[in-house]
C-alpha cells in the first residue's frame, strides 16, 4: 500500500498518520511524509479548515487498553518480563509520534519552526518505535502483545484548546518524566544483561533531551504572544493538570539542557515535596526513582 497523496497539505498528512491503526504502516507515513515535509513538498494551506475535534489516534484493534494501575508489574529477570518492559516504553513511542502530528495538525497561526519542531519529533519517535520493536521481536513478542495505558493521550485530549497548556503539560511535563527516569532503567538494564535495549534507551534519552526542549520553547513563544509570565503559568498549570505526574529526584542535568532554568526546577523539586534549592539541584540529578516499582 502506497502514501496517500494528500495534495502538498501537511494538515492532511497529520491527519493520516494519526487515524492509521498499524504500527508499522504509521511508522511509514510518519517517515513518507517526514521527508516530503523536509524537501518542502509539504505546507500549512493558507485556507484551512479550523481542527476537528479531537479524538482516539488510530491503534491495533487487539492492542488491550486498562487503566495504568492496571498495568501489570514488570520485571527483568526473564524474557518476558523484559519484553513487557520493553513494550511499555515502545507504546510510550506509538503515543509520541501521534502526540507530535496533533501538534502539527491542531494548533494554528504558528511559525513555520513550529511544524518543523514537531514534524522532525513525530519522525525521531518512529524511529525510537523501531529500535524498541526490534528489542521486542529479539524477545520472541511484538508491539500489542501485552495491556498499556492511555495516560499520554489523555493528556493530550485535556489539552487540546489550547496550545500553551498542550506545550507545557505534554513535552515539559510527561516526556520530560523519561529524562528522569531512563538513566536508572539503562543501569537496570545492563544489570540484567541487555545491554542492546539500554543501548537503545541511551538513543532516545539523547534524542528526547531536544524533543522537551523543543516543548519549551514553545511554551514560551506562546506565553511571550498571550503576555503571560511563564514561571508562575507553569506552577498553576501544574497544580491544575498535572499534580499526581510530578516524581523526583529530576534529572537536572537534562532538564536544564531541555529548556528549564533554576527556579523551575527548583519549583518542581518543592511541588513533589522535595526539598532543594537552585545553588545545590544537581545533587538530586543521580538519584533516580525505581522506574519498574510503578
Amino acid at each position: 500500500m502506497g502514501v496517500p497523496d494528500v495534495g502538498g497539505d501537511l494538515l492532511r498528512a497529520a491527519q493520516q498518520c494519526l487515524a492509521e491503526a498499524d504500527p508499522l504502516r504509521k511508522v511509514a507515513l510518519t517517515q513518507a511524509y517526514a521527508a516530503a515535509f523536509r524537501r518542502g513538498a509539504l505546507k500549512v494551506p493558507a485556507d484551512a479548515a479550523p481542527p476537528a475535534p479531537i479524538r482516539m489516534p488510530g491503534r491495533p484493534a487487539h492492542l488491550q487498553l486498562v487503566l495504568p494501575r492496571e498495568v501489570p508489574r514488570r520485571r527483568l529477570g526473564s524474557s518476558a518480563g523484559r519484553a513487557a518492559f520493553i513494550h511499555a516504553i515502545a507504546h510510550i513511542e506509538l503515543n509520541a509520534i501521534d502526540l507530535a502530528w496533533d501538534a502539527v495538525y491542531r494548533f494554528r497561526g504558528l511559525p513555520a519552526a513550529f511544524h518543523a519542531d514537531w514534524v522532525s519529533c513525530a519522525d525521531d519517535e518512529s524511529r525510537h518505535f523501531m529500535l524498541l520493536r526490534e528489542r521486542l521481536l529479539a524477545n520472541g513478542h511484538d508491539y500489542a502483545d501485552f495491556p498499556a495505558h492511555n495516560g499520554l493521550w489523555q493528556m493530550c485530549e485535556k489539552t487540546a484548546h489550547d496550545g500553551l497548556a498542550r506545550m507545557a503539560l505534554v513535552p515539559r511535563v510527561l516526556e520530560a518524566r523519561g529524562l528522569d527516569v531512563t538513566p536508572l532503567m539503562m543501569e537496570k538494564l545492563r544489570a540484567a544483561g541487555d545491554d542492546e535495549t539500554a543501548d537503545v534507551l541511551e538513543i532516545i534519552l539523547r534524542e528526547e533531551v531536544a524533543h522537551v526542549a523543543a516543548g519549551s520553547r514553545w511554551y514560551r513563544w506562546y506565553c511571550d504572544k498571550e503576555g503571560v509570565e511563564p514561571r508562575s503559568r507553569f506552577k498553576e498549570l501544574l497544580q491544575e493538570y498535572a499534580g499526581g505526574y510530578l516524581h523526583g529526584p529530576f534529572n537536572i542535568e537534562a532538564r536544564l539542557l531541555a529548556g528549564f532554568d533554576a527556579d523551575e526546577l527548583a519549583n518542581l523539586i518543592e511541588q513533589a515535596d522535595h526539598v532543594g534549592k537552585p545553588a545545590a539541584l544537581a545533587e538530586h540529578g543521580s538519584a533516580l526513582p525505581d522506574p519498574l516499582s510503578r
